[in-house]
């Protein structure tokens, strides 16, 4: 038997117009070039958006033409955000730290028709943009700093693109469409890319509003440090939208001092970034009025106790940690304490703190045996492959026949996380695949020996490597026939 609901497809611009129509008094703040901030309100904001769409139909990008950006976190790039999907094309964001070949590779294999470049930032891609096959326009987003445009190449405006235009309608018919692709930043081989739907970057977002998840609502003031193009800004970009919270864009103001002023002058509830992020800006905020903070989302690599502990003794308010990659869009599980938990002693629970986590509701994790397969039980001790399944979770890799190692049989994300999962269901990685450590045959954590050096009042930062032990190198050497490593 089937059901008698309608269906309405699951589609960006429902998230859009939702803003547009209920919050367009609501504002996106951003930090420019020049020092200053720029204030926005959303309505002001989604009449550009329109504009934007029209202006790319004007251009001839083709109806799932790819929009690449080469941007920092702006109110112009949430326009970007929207325009490209809502009118049927897919976003591209450029990460703007990858090496030059990388950078190249993402451009050529997404057959990126236009580029939208922040103009601080166009030293970086200057030297690569003749290496562009399928780019057709380039163009500058004016964000006030004094870089010359490069010789040898024609720039487009990006305010005299959109002045003047009608605004677009939109309509998605088909939620599977492509939305927008990121590219991994994998440290071996090339970058793989990942395609968000329009239906996984809509449960996404319903999934980071979720109150046992980020709990994005109306009332927050955002501040996302985590950059638009790592997986789509961990959804707060989307999810920010959707509620009508305020949002406050860094721009290319990245130094712990700005982003300090942000948090206080701003009054921001909900702070997102990395760990080496926060480990700066704690000292900045110190004797500060940091009242208005609710969570300090952070992920991107394990959150140190130490420094955990410091922003609640400081704050009042430890890092909330959460995990996922660009394959699960990203925000797969959340190390929010439940009832049960705050009965614990207080060691417990810091430990617990440090975990991922458990999963957001919407995604399935498990570990698995990393040579037979075999699905481990959550008894807080097993050490396996941690793995991934659900609606925002991808399938496959665009145009890429590397799918085969990613991905099992039963069609579960492979992460290269080695972890293990309570009784309770709260997962805790203990390392990557790649870097486990063994000695006199016991697993190392390298995780948890890197939180225990960290510990120490004079290390800020650690990292533990695996190194084969001499006799292992020697022995290695006499096979390849006695040269040196």
């Amino acid at each position: 038997m089937l059901g008698t609901m309608q269906e309405r497809p699951l589609a960006l611009p429902h998230i859009f117009e939702r803003a547009e129509r209920f919050f367009c008094h609501k504002g996106i703040v951003t930090a420019t070039a020049t020092g200053d901030r720029r204030r926005r309100t959303y309505g002001e904001w989604a009449e550009r958006t329109r504009r934007l769409a029209t202006a790319l139909d004007d251009l001839g990008i083709s109806a799932d033409g790819r929009v690449a950006t080469f941007c920092w976190n702006t109110d112009v790039h949430l326009e970007l955000y929207f325009a490209a999907p809502c009118s049927g094309r897919v976003l591209h964001t450029l990460n703007i730290r990858l090496f030059p070949e990388q950078l190249t590779y993402i451009v050529n294999h997404a057959e990126d028709e236009v580029i939208f470049i922040d103009r601080s930032l166009l030293g970086l891609i200057a030297p690569l943009l003749d290496s562009f096959v399928t780019v057709r326009h380039l163009v500058v987003i004016d964000d006030g700093a004094p870089t010359p445009l490069p010789e040898g190449h024609e720039f487009l405006d990006y305010e005299e693109l959109i002045a003047g235009k009608a605004p677009a309608v939109f309509a998605i018919d088909d939620e599977n469409r492509a939305a927008s692709m990121c590219y991994t930043s994998g440290t071996t081989g090339n970058p793989k890319g990942v395609l968000y739907t329009h239906r996984s970057t809509y449960l996404h977002t319903m999934g980071a509003m979720l109150a046992d998840s980020v709990g994005v609502c109306e009332s927050d003031v955002i501040l996302p440090v985590v950059p638009m193009f790592h997986a789509n800004a961990w959804g707060l970009a989307h999810a920010g939208v959707a509620s009508g919270a305020d949002l406050v864009m860094p721009g290319p103001q990245m130094t712990p001092p700005a982003l300090a002023d942000m948090i206080v002058e701003e009054k921001v509830t909900l702070a997102a970034g990395v760990p080496t992020i926060w480990m700066g800006v704690l000292p900045a905020l110190e004797g500060r009025d940091t009242s208005s903070l609710r969570a300090i989302p952070c992920g991107g690599s394990a959150v140190p106790k130490a420094l955990s502990e410091a922003y609640r003794e400081q704050l009042g308010l430890p890092i909330l940690q959460a995990w996922g990659m660009t394959e699960t869009s990203p925000l797969a599980s959340i190390a929010k304490l439940t009832s049960a938990m705050e009965g614990l002693s207080e060691e417990a629970r810091i430990d617990l703190r440090a975990a991922q986590g458990m999963a957001v509701m919407g995604v399935e994790l498990r570990i698995a045996d990393q040579v037979t397969g075999e699905v481990l039980a959550w008894d807080g001790e097993s050490q396996g492959e941690l793995q991934a399944a659900g609606p925002w979770i991808a399938a496959d890799y665009y145009n890429d026949d590397r799918a085969s190692q990613s991905f099992t049989e039963d069609g579960w994300l492979r992460t290269g996380d080695v972890a293990v999962i309570t009784p309770e269901g709260f997962v805790r990685i203990v390392d990557r695949t790649k870097d486990v450590v063994k000695s006199g045959g016991e697993w190392i954590s390298s995780v948890e020996l890197e939180n225990e050096i960290m510990a120490h009042p004079k290390v800020a930062e650690a990292a533990v490597i695996g190194v084969p032990p001499p006799e292992v190198v020697r022995a290695a050497d006499g096979l390849r026939g006695g040269g040196r490593r």
